[in-house]
């Protein structure tokens, strides 16, 4: 129960609260004689950031050798932005780029489906602007360029329907001409080919019927009307991995008609969202290119240099897929019965030699033992058709 003196020591204390008024809080003066300060007092800002524990991000460093006389450029041909569905600006999908350790993207935002800027959409541009699908490429570039981030211009053909579902058209040089045939997919197609661009299908194996996906739990068909699109030659890629899908079959589509693969990220929210920070996981396209330029980037899509990474599995044809197995491992005899494995990249690696799995970490001399007659290594992550890993002779090797 309270005292009287503590219950008259508590009033005394709100009653002074009370008589401070928010002028004299805030330190403002309201004209009332207030007695200043005898001195003036030099004041500094303080960081608090190491107290804040906000940690300072370096980029993403990705290890991986020259191949086969190649440079191997990373790259995520599969991104969206505010200028149609995304949830982020053009300039940020550089900034994540870059932390990410990428070399090149494509901003592929829709052409059909453009809810947040666009002429009628929640945020509405002008007359110009608004019919203007070059914006995200033309937002993006200067920062891309600030950056040193390869920018491949492209977007989306998004058909609600499938077939055909949606096509990424990546060099671009006007999407306005192929916006302009919405109506008909056929002629998109058509006028992007005769622009020159490289098409990819996307995600065929995804699950949603309503807007341009498969029926739930059908299986993955390459339809007459993909068999159309082949023909014509407005098909010269498919993503095998799209987001978190990953679509076995695609490797054999690939390998029967010469068609490059891909693995993208499809990425809607913040890298953070849907990733987190530095994800090894992360979907990511590599290419065997000449130079670090965009017409060398074009020049590897079309010759079908490509090896898709995500989930920590790659995939890829030969024979670009076996050179990047040997420009990344060292193999050496170290007596007739051991064979010692290094792995000079940062790409995830798990072999098995007789029977026995291990992974081969980055920089990390591993040896294990060779059974004789053994004859092949299996790198059973990394595979060369649907369900079929990579081998590797163990023949003439290096003592």
């Amino acid at each position: 129960m309270t005292s009287r003196r503590d219950f008259l020591k508590q009033s005394a204390v709100a009653g002074a609260a009370v008589a401070l008024s928010p002028e004299s809080v805030m330190g403002r003066n309201t004209g009332k004689n207030i007695p200043a300060a005898a001195t003036p007092v030099d004041t500094y800002t303080v960081s608090m950031r190491s107290a804040m524990h906000i940690p300072v991000i370096q980029p993403r460093e990705i290890i991986i050798p020259d191949t086969a006389g190649f440079q191997v450029l990373k790259g995520d041909f599969h991104v969206h932005t505010l200028f149609s569905d995304g949830q982020v600006m053009p300039v940020d999908r550089v900034k994540e780029a870059v932390q990410n350790g990428l070399d090149v993207i494509s901003i592929t935002d829709h052409i059909e489906y453009r809810p947040y800027f666009s002429k009628i959409g929640r945020w509405k541009l002008n007359d110009e602007q608004g019919e203007d699908f070059n914006l995200w490429y033309n937002t993006a570039k200067p920062e891309a360029d600030k950056k040193q981030l390869l920018l491949v211009p492209g977007a989306e053909i998004t058909k609600s329907t499938m077939p055909p579902g949606h096509f990424n058209a990546l060099f671009t040089r006007d999407v306005n001409p192929i916006a302009a045939v919405v109506d008909d997919w056929r002629k998109m197609l058509q006028v992007a080919a005769d622009q020159g661009c490289f098409l990819l299908w996307n995600h065929p194996g995804w699950q949603a019927p309503k807007s341009g996906g498969i029926e739930q739990g059908a299986p993955l068909r390459f339809t007459k009307e993909h068999e159309e699109v082949y023909r014509q030659g407005w098909m010269h890629g498919i993503e095998i991995f799209n987001g978190y899908e990953y679509y076995p079959i695609v490797s054999e589509w690939c390998n029967e008609r010469d068609l490059a693969i891909f693995a993208n990220s499809d990425i809607h929210p913040s890298e953070l969202h849907q990733y987190g920070i530095h994800n090894p996981a992360r979907p990511i396209t590599l290419m065997l290119a000449k130079e670090r330029t965009v017409e060398s980037v074009r020049e590897a899509l079309f010759a079908k240099r490509t090896i898709g990474w995500a989930a920590h599995m790659l995939w890829g044809r030969d024979p670009w897929l076996p050179e990047l197995f040997k420009a990344s491992v060292e193999i050496k005899t170290i007596t007739p019965g051991t064979v010692e494995l290094t792995n000079k990249s940062s790409l995830p690696i798990t072999v098995s030699l007789g029977g026995t799995a291990f992974n081969l970490l980055h920089n990390e001399k591993q040896q294990v033992y060779r059974a004789e007659g053994l004859r092949k290594l299996t790198v059973l992550n990394w595979m060369v058709g649907m369900n079929k890993p990579l081998e590797i002779p163990l023949d003439n090797l290096p003592g």
